[in-house]
Formats: C-alpha cells, structure tokens, sequence
C-alpha cells in the first residue's frame, strides 16, 4: 500500500518537521519527522503529541 499522504498544518520546531494528515480510514494522524541527515526518527500520533515529540527529540548523530 502506497503512503501518499497530504500533510496540512505543517510547522517546523529545530529540525522536526511536525505535520497533519489523514490515514487510510479517515482519522487524522500527526506525524514528526526529523530532516537532519543520518537521523531516523519518525512518529506518528492520534493526538498533538507529536509537536512534544519534536520539542524533545535530540538526534543521536552529531
């Protein structure tokens, strides 16, 4: 199955990339992603959990 997703309400806290969407069933997703390179987190949460996520994540890779 193919994630093509369309992110709203996209904000950016450090280098956290925190985002709305919808999934497969209609229910709205928050994702946090990190865009520094070499780090792999990514998240997805029911709730705005994910901007607590982003405001907290500190990459491992320096």
């Amino acid at each position: 199955m193919s994630a093509n997703r369309r992110f709203r309400n996209v904000t950016r806290i450090g280098p956290v990339q925190v985002a709305t969407s919808y999934d497969g069933r209609g229910r709205e997703k928050h994702t946090a992603a990190c865009t520094a390179p070499r780090c792999n987190f990514s998240a997805d949460y029911d709730s705005r959990a994910a901007e607590l996520a982003a405001r907290t994540h500190r990459c491992p890779v320096r």
